[in-house]
């Protein structure tokens, strides 16, 4: 067996040998099945016709409640910056492991596999660099790689914008003015995820990211044509087809709160593939640590908490049990449908 750059290989040794059986979960067997998620273009929203501007509304806002993920074409990032980014972002995880761990690249944001896993089923075959939106400029972060600052200032830049425009939609459809997302959502806990799984030759049952939910407002995610990405639908897993012209869009934890379950934060997960390697790179709209969170009518499903609150329980369930208990833990008692537990 061959080692692995990240050295993954070696971190799941004593499953591979073990042939362990946790790995065999019932939930990983459900019917998988390839779905079409709602496409939505946004040039819709500068229609001259009123009638067009209502219905690329209503989609964003019907296919936030019925999936809580859609997909966006005419999105405002141009397919040379998409490339530009992907190019830079290739280049930076092709250097050595050794490398990408010690160096502080990117705010030093490095992280890979599951640290904090406690069973077979929760590792994921995958690195990522975090990159906060406040260190996106910073040119201290980039080292030799300058080239990729410039790339990264635009495609944050464009991908903050959207995510803007899609949040005011949102809130305004619950009745509250546009400015709302706005003046709730903060730079310093915003940030840019870029993400590599490897090939992973070794079981189809190895994850490259675990089931989880978002827990941010709304995530903006722009992978390649390999594909991998799985979501829950009508309590099955359904594999999402790649689109070479769009961005996916899902709702995250803090919108299905913020909505009174409106708005669908939903289980997704990243699955493995033999042969080749996949990229992708997720935006994430948070607000400030000190923003309260409550639903936006009564009588409430949750209890208000402020995303300080709900990073640091969600933190500490993971530490504790390698699981994210997220939502069910702000339940106002008796009321709402808990969310399947799931993982960070």
């Amino acid at each position: 067996m061959t080692n692995s750059d990240p050295p993954l290989l070696n971190h799941y040794g004593a499953l591979f040998s073990s042939n362990s059986p946790q790995l065999d979960d019932p939930k990983n067997r459900l019917v998988i099945e390839e779905c079409q998620l709602p496409l939505i273009d946004l040039s819709g929203l500068s229609n001259h016709d009123e009638t067009v501007r209502r219905a690329c509304v209503a989609a964003i806002c019907g296919a936030s409640s019925e999936w809580g993920f859609f997909q966006v074409l005419n999105h405002g990032i141009s397919p040379q910056l998409v490339e530009q980014m992907r190019s830079e972002q290739v280049k930076l995880f092709k250097i050595p492991f050794e490398r990408k761990s010690s160096c502080g690249l990117l705010n030093n944001s490095y992280r890979w596999g599951s640290p904090r896993a406690t069973c077979p089923k929760q590792f994921s075959w995958s690195e990522a660099f975090h990159v906060p939106l406040t260190k996106v400029s910073d040119e201290a972060c980039y080292g030799e790689f300058i080239s990729l600052r410039a790339v990264m200032i635009e495609f944050a830049a464009a991908m903050s914008k959207l995510a803007g425009l899609l949040g005011s939609i949102l809130t305004a459809n619950l009745g509250h003015g546009k400015e709302v997302i706005k003046n709730l959502c903060d730079e310093g806990t915003c940030f840019l995820r870029l993400n590599h799984y490897p090939a992973c030759p070794i079981s189809p049952e190895i994850l490259g990211l675990v089931c989880h939910t978002d827990s941010d407002f709304l995530t903006i995610l722009c992978q390649d044509q390999v594909g991998g990405l799985q979501l829950m639908k009508d309590s099955k897993w359904v594999t999402v087809k790649p689109n070479r012209d769009a961005l996916i869009v899902n709702i995250g934890d803090l919108f299905q709160a913020w909505s009174n379950g409106v708005y669908k934060s939903v289980e997704h997960k990243v699955v493995t593939n033999a042969k080749m390697e996949r990229y992708s790179i997720a935006y994430f709209l948070c607000p400030s640590y000190d923003s309260s969170i409550g639903s936006f009518k009564e009588p409430s499903i949750y209890r208000k908490f402020t995303f300080r609150e709900y990073r640091d329980q969600v933190q500490e369930d993971v530490r504790k049990t390698g699981y994210k208990v997220g939502l069910p833990r702000f339940l106002v008692s008796g009321r709402g449908d808990l969310l399947t537990g799931s993982m960070e």
